[in-house]
């Protein structure tokens, strides 16, 4: 399935997408490539001693699957802006799903405006995100879309993920 201009109405809700569980590797593969080597997110007896249960995703980590779920459907070169808003820590073992509707459309710059969720299967919103695609349909079409099964929205490096992790 492809994402087209004209497939594209306010409340449309993109297809819903998940990752995980959230494993201990992918907050360490993270760590080394982000370069935020903070224990919290890596060491257990670190992040107890500061009061937490157990290690627990960096931020950025949930965010930038979400990045991942804009670009699998619109194209990379189509995202222009995302911003984010955190709710709740993401826990190793936690199932993510991304959801997103799209709230306006600009037809002069043909782009889309989207609100978008990350939810713990079990708990709340992890992550709320609102970003603003171009929507190309030379573009889209060629980068395939997404129908939820294409790629594993994986963090890059991540085992499962499209490079190959």
């Amino acid at each position: 399935m492809s994402i087209t201009w004209d497939d594209l109405t306010v409340g449309d809700e993109l297809p819903a997408r998940t990752f995980g569980p959230v494993e201990r590797t992918d907050l360490i593969r993270y760590a080394g490539a982000s370069g935020d080597f903070n224990p919290n997110h890596t060491i257990d007896d670190s992040a107890r001693s500061a009061g937490f249960p157990s290690v627990f995703a960096h931020g950025m980590f949930h965010a930038g699957v979400m990045a991942t779920v804009l670009t699998d459907a619109f194209g990379s070169r189509s995202v222009r802006r995302l911003r984010v808003q955190f709710r709740e820590q993401v826990w190793p073992g936690d199932l993510l799903t991304f959801t997103g509707s799209v709230t306006a459309r600009d037809e002069v710059r043909r782009a889309v405006e989207l609100e978008l969720t990350c939810t713990r299967e079990g708990g709340g919103t992890a992550l709320r995100g609102w970003a603003t695609c171009v929507v190309d349909t030379d573009l889209v079409a060629a980068t395939g879309g997404t129908d939820g099964t294409d790629r594993a929205a994986r963090a890059p490096g991540a085992p499962g993920a499209a490079d190959g992790g």
